[in-house]
């Protein structure tokens, strides 16, 4: 929390209230090389603010966006369940009409921030027999009676996760964002835009780890010579650049895209994320290698990216779910 207070103080967040996408990329970016928990703390109230920001009104922003942009409040997203991961749709969480309120009931997993939260952004079923299409989307602050902290969950990287459990959870009507069965709608429009962002982050980490490898690789001598010197590190810094390189046009690409007004950006967005992050584990990796023993160490800022990075090619949409949207508006580009 004081982390999200001086991130917040010194203007980190303010590109999500703009939604400035190329901005947010380069602020995220700058904060994974530098802290991946730092990056962690933008990527949470990114996502935990941006519905608002998409489909709240003007008391709802005010309430809660401004907080979270200052680093005064901690956001919370909360969207996957024990049987809903990649599979939206498969949401069982329940929000069921009663006047001016709803009644949730239901349980969420790997929910970052849990426990911690001021507030959560929470996806629910208000029609349980329209599958996606009755899936909406409210915000609940973390002290309303019937929303409890189950139980913390550890990452390999240092990194607050959770279960949360809704028991007849009354939350005003007021509280929902857009209209009714529009959850899933908002959801992908929310991904859509961060997950360009994840993409930075990926070269964020993969940035330090280049240079922390090539620092490595021009100081270390063995067998009389620099490791830079020899041609099989020279082969892996090469093909490190290339791929950070890379990586980083795709996702400004994508970023640039939205900043100019492109609607949808789920086929660039995919794309930025599924190359990136795949890049950057391979990139951070290779650091290790170079490295050898010091970069396994835990006190070596080139392990902690590894426990990092990882966790990138699986948040906002798998690797692989990220191919299925890429080939499905390939597609539907096509006609077919």
């Amino acid at each position: 929390r004081a982390l999200l207070g001086r991130i917040g103080a010194a203007g980190w967040l303010e590109p999500i209230r703009d939604q400035d996408w190329r901005a947010s990329c380069i602020a995220r970016e700058a904060l994974a090389a530098a802290s991946p928990l730092a990056d962690a703390v933008f990527a949470l109230q990114g996502l935990g603010t941006l519905p608002i920001l998409l489909s709240g009104n003007a008391p709802m922003r005010e309430r809660w966006v401004e907080d979270a942009i200052a680093g005064r409040a901690m956001a919370a997203f909360a969207m996957t369940e024990p049987e809903a991961g990649s599979d939206v749709a498969a949401i069982r969480t329940t929000a069921r009409r009663e006047g001016e309120f709803y009644r949730l009931n239901g349980n969420k997993t790997l929910i970052s921030n849990a426990g911690i939260a001021d507030f959560y952004t929470v996806f629910a079923s208000t029609d349980p027999g329209a599958g996606g299409k009755g899936l909406s989307c409210l915000v609940i602050p973390a002290d309303t009676p019937g929303l409890t902290f189950v139980k913390p969950q550890i990452l390999s990287a240092p990194h607050p996760l959770g279960e949360i459990a809704f028991q007849d959870c009354r939350v005003s009507a007021a509280n929902r964002l857009g209209e009714e069965g529009r959850g899933m709608a908002l959801g992908l429009q929310t991904l859509d835009r961060m997950r360009a962002t994840v993409g930075a982050a990926a070269c964020g980490m993969a940035a330090r780890a280049l240079a922390e490898a090539h620092a490595h690789a021009r100081a270390r001598k063995q067998f009389g010579k620099p490791l830079a010197e020899f041609q099989l590190i020279q082969e892996k810094l090469a093909r490190m650049a290339t791929d950070l390189t890379a990586a980083r046009l795709l996702v400004y690409r994508a970023a640039w895209a939205a900043d100019g007004g492109q609607e949808r950006v789920t086929l660039e967005a995919a794309m930025a994320k599924a190359f990136a992050t795949e890049a950057a584990q391979r990139i951070v990796d290779d650091a290790v290698q170079i490295l050898g023993g010091a970069g396994a160490l835990a006190s070596h800022p080139v392990d902690r990216l590894y426990r990092s990075v990882r966790a990138l090619r699986i948040y906002e949409g798998t690797t692989e779910i990220q191919r299925l949207v890429i080939a499905g508006q390939l597609m539907q580009e096509s006609g077919a």
